[in-house]
Formats: structure tokens, C-alpha cells, sequence
């Protein structure tokens, strides 16, 4: 996977960087495993707004991603690689012995025809699915748990991964993308290797209009707001809109806003690198 840079022809194709999508084995998503999404333009069930700078964007078929790789010491094999437009990273249409198909998320370097399987002694190789607690120190992981049996939901997205870093009688260390140092219960299930596409970090859209493309409405500054609509809005000329803050008023600038008793504190050994 990799990016190229396009030809300065137009403004938009100034600045462009795409993806190459050399990856991609087909673009026809297997039919049985889609279903429809309906936008909502950020209103709710009253129409009214409730996330701003949502609205358009081409239309989308939803793929059904298997988090929870609870098919167990099945094997199966990778039919494609695909695009999803829902998310940043590839997946990988898996076929099992038995005939059933489903949608994984695909790990950096996972081939068409290749073997995966999941299960809890399984071996500890890209695509494959066990429990933490079977997982060689060192062994780059993703698609985590949680909580056993609710399916992955650490490091998902495009290039991620953490690393398992010690083990005790319970609970497995990782050390999450983002730096931070958490404990995870040794029974919650992962994937081996780390998430397809990394090379997502370095695209760039070129244009607003590939934004709309995508759904994403313009953002305004809260200082160009009026009072009535933000707290730094106001003044006359450009003022400076006084110290930043949301929109509800709380301080932008270093303001800690996690809950002070959340019952995972007790789990994080350290907090997330600056």
C-alpha cells in the first residue's frame, strides 16, 4: 500500500496526495454482507440538529464487519481485499471451511488465499485470532476486547496496533497506539499484526469539496460567532475572543475532563505520551 502524488493540473490536484489502492483485489463488496444507511444530517428522531457540520456526501453501503472472530478453530481463507468506505482501513472477505462468509478487518500484509483461523491456542500469526493470555510477549496486536465475548473495539482504525508487554495471573499489559500503558483482561480475544492501510496518515484531499464528497460540512470558529452562539464570539474587528473554550463553555487548554472515578483508572499504569 502506498500513496502517489498527483499532477498539479487543477488547484484540487495541487496539494492532492492519494492512495494508490494497489492493495485492492475487486470493487464489488459481497452482496449478502451489505446493508443500507440512512443519513441523518446530524438531526434527531425530532429533526432537530444535535452534531453540527454533518450533511451530504455520496451514498454508502454499510459492510458487516466481524469483531468478535468467535468462529472457533474453523479455518478460512482470504477470497479479497477490499475498500470500505466507512472506515479508513482495508477488510478482507474470509471464507470458512464450511461455507460462510465474513468481512475482517484486514491486517497489514494479508494475502489473497492465505489461511487464518481464530480460536483460543491457535498460533500466534498475522490474522489470527486467541486469547491474550496465549499471546507471545512482544506480539503486535489489534481488533481488541475489552470485555470477553463483546468484540474488538482497540485499535481499529488504519495502521494501528498495540503491543503485549508483560502477563500475570489475570490481566494482560498493553501498550495502546497512543503510548498509553493499560492492563486488559487475559481472555478477551485479538487479532495478530497490525491494521492495513498505514499509509492513510499521509493522504491529503486536495479540496474542500472532497470533504462534502465525504459528508463533512465546513466548520466555523466559535470567534467569528456571535455572542449569542459562543462563548468567544463577539467584539468588534477581529478580537481575540478572550481564553478558549467549547461552545459549553469549558476550558480548551488543558482542562482535564475525564471522570475522576472511572472504574478503568485503576487499569491504566500510564496515561498516554504528550
Amino acid at each position: 500500500m502506498a500513496v502517489r502524488k498527483l499532477n498539479p493540473i487543477t488547484a484540487g490536484t495541487r496539494h492532492r496526495i492519494a492512495p494508490d489502492f494497489s492493495d485492492i483485489t475487486t470493487n464489488k463488496p459481497e452482496k449478502s454482507l451489505t446493508t443500507s444507511i440512512k443519513k441523518t444530517g446530524g438531526r434527531n428522531n425530532e429533526g432537530h440538529r444535535t452534531a453540527r457540520y454533518i450533511g451530504g456526501g455520496h451514498k454508502r453501503r454499510y459492510r458487516i464487519i466481524d469483531f468478535y472472530r468467535d468462529k472457533f478453530d474453523v479455518s478460512a481463507e482470504v477470497m479479497t481485499i477490499e475498500y470500505d468506505p466507512n472506515r479508513t482501513s482495508r477488510i478482507a472477505l474470509v471464507k470458512y471451511e464450511d461455507g460462510e462468509k465474513r468481512y475482517i478487518l484486514a491486517p497489514q500484509g494479508l494475502q489473497v488465499g492465505q489461511k487464518i483461523v481464530s480460536g483460543e491456542k491457535v498460533a500466534p500469526e498475522v490474522g489470527n485470532a486467541l486469547l491474550l493470555k496465549n499471546m507471545p510477549l512482544g506480539t503486535i496486536v489489534h481488533n481488541i476486547e475489552l470485555t470477553p465475548g463483546k468484540g474488538g473495539q482497540l485499535s481499529r482504525s488504519a495502521g494501528t496496533y498495540a503491543q503485549v508487554l508483560a502477563k500475570d495471573s489475570k490481566y494482560v499489559t498493553l501498550k495502546m497506539p497512543s503510548g498509553e500503558m493499560r492492563m486488559v483482561l487475559g481472555t478477551c480475544m485479538a487479532t495478530v499484526g497490525s491494521v492495513s492501510n498505514p499509509d492513510h496518515m499521509n493522504e491529503r484531499l486536495g479540496k474542500a469539496g472532497r470533504n462534502r464528497w465525504l459528508g463533512v460540512r465546513p466548520r466555523v470558529r466559535g470567534v467569528v460567532m456571535n455572542p449569542v452562539d459562543h462563548p468567544m464570539g463577539g467584539g468588534e474587528g477581529r478580537a481575540s475572543g478572550g481564553h478558549p473554550r467549547s461552545r459549553n463553555g469549558l476550558i480548551a487548554k488543558g482542562k482535564k475532563t475525564r471522570t475522576k472515578n472511572k472504574y478503568s483508572n485503576r487499569l491504566i499504569i500510564s496515561r498516554r505520551t504528550k
